[in-house]
């Protein structure tokens, strides 16, 4: 399974950073434009239907702010080294025009079924390019790879949190977690975007606010630890094996954490309505940064300026490092704090990953029932029940396999679909500027 792992992100990586520079380039570097994202961020764009833009960035970010900005960054340390988190930031930025290509593209694609909209790469690809084929192999993908992966880290990772300090049964943790991940997920699509549009902020607000007091008792620390990232970065003392090797593991779990180039992030902006599509694909963009910049940057600094040191672990999940680098600078405190961090980005990522699941099984589906939609559900909640009990290290290797070939076909397809984008970027300008001139045409009256 390793050799596959490494041998499908060996393909995966350079798609995403050549497709990335691509874009980069043919659209003037549109991806660093924060005025426009936070101006668009301010606008309600939902209209009658769908859901708003802000909502959508809640879910999207919902489903990348999970355990992955708190164990995947851990579990990168831990197999790369310091070096990977320069490879995170340096990825994100590389890649960050892929998120806003596919979210252009799902928008530009959606369906609306009823009051809602569904899109996404399988809507894209099955539209744009015409290949029925690849576009249900994607939505099959999608599908299995959340409601039976990335769900089941999620309750792996509650699991592990709680039964190292508590003398639980993990199985009973799993009921647990099923059954208010069953009430949650119950609402549909318009209580889920409700649900994450409060809930993702301001768990987001509480971590950084956490990891700022951290960062800011462990000041002088913080000098050298940037120095070490960079030198180990670029450490060729293990061989250039050993240097593509972090390199691969940094790009790995940062996908993994902001989902850029993935399509999945994408889901989520096919169902709000915005008046560009432009508009989608620069909010979703400024998420990918969030995550990647701040969430998992405030983890990895955790973690190393606690007492750190690999040979503590076994049948790693992650999670257990960040939650002895949070009891290191916070004592007892920590504990409750992880608890709180891994159930609520847990539950974010779970509702948003079921939503992933459930859109990607009705376009595979065309006549999904309301019981059919209910027996989804249910099983969703077993699956989370199985995951508290499954080993670690084959839930992140067979998960990053999944990922990997996602990444692989959505980059296809955004390279095949550029000219939509461009098309759209162009109108957008020419949109903005004329509406520039009108404002200033109405100052000077």
């Amino acid at each position: 399974m390793a050799s596959l792992n490494n041998f499908l992100w060996s393909i995966a990586t350079i798609l995403l950073i050549a497709s990335g520079l691509y874009f980069s380039f043919k659209l003037h570097f549109f991806h660093f434009n924060f005025k426009e994202m936070f101006k668009n961020l301010g606008k309600d764009s939902r209209g009658n239907d769908g859901i708003s833009a802000y909502e959508a960035l809640s879910v999207a970010m919902g489903g990348c702010i999970g355990v992955g900005s708190l164990a995947g960054i851990a579990l990168a340390i831990y197999k790369g080294g310091v070096g990977t988190i320069f490879w995170i930031w340096l990825s994100c930025l590389i890649i960050a025009p892929n998120s806003f290509v596919e979210n252009t593209l799902s928008v530009i694609y959606h369906k609306k079924e009823g009051n809602t909209y569904l899109g996404g790469p399988p809507y894209y690809i099955k539209k744009g390019l015409g290949y029925k084929k690849l576009a249900f192999f994607y939505a099959f993908l999608v599908a299995f790879s959340y409601l039976v992966g990335f769900l089941t880290i999620q309750s792996n990772s509650i699991s592990k949190s709680v039964t190292n300090f508590f003398p639980v049964s993990p199985l009973m943790v799993g009921l647990v977690v099923g059954v208010v991940s069953f009430i949650i997920i119950h609402r549909g699509i318009k209580g889920i975007a409700k649900f994450s549009s409060f809930f993702v902020p301001l768990m987001g607000i509480i971590y950084c606010f956490i990891s700022l007091f951290i960062i800011f008792k462990n000041i002088n620390l913080i000098p050298n630890l940037f120095v070490s990232i960079f030198k180990n970065a670029f450490n060729f003392k293990a061989g250039f094996y050993g240097f593509i090797s972090v390199l691969l593991i940094g790009v790995q779990r940062g996908i993994f954490s902001n989902e850029a180039g993935v399509g999945t992030g994408a889901i989520a902006s096919g169902s709000s309505n915005p008046k560009s599509p432009i508009s989608s694909g620069l909010i979703q963009t400024l998420g990918v940064y969030i995550t990647t910049f701040i969430i998992c940057t405030s983890t990895a600094l955790i973690i190393l300026t606690s007492n750190y040191t690999p040979s503590m672990y076994a049948d790693v999940n992650g999670i257990e490092i960040t939650q002895n680098a949070l009891i290191y600078h916070l004592g007892s405190f920590g504990n409750l704090i992880l608890y709180f961090c891994v159930i609520a980005f847990s539950f974010s990522t779970i509702i948003s990953g079921y939503y992933y699941g459930e859109v990607n099984l009705k376009f595979l589906f065309k006549n999904l029932t309301k019981e059919n939609i209910l027996v989804l559900k249910i099983i969703t909640c077993i699956l989370l029940v199985l995951g508290s009990v499954v080993s670690s290290n084959f839930l992140w290797d067979f998960v990053d396999i999944l990922v990997a070939i996602l990444a692989i076909i959505n980059v296809f397809a955004i390279l095949c679909l550029r000219k939509d984008v461009i098309i759209e970027y162009i109108n957008y300008k020419k949109e903005v500027k004329y509406d520039r001139k009108r404002l200033g045409h109405s100052s000077r009256r």
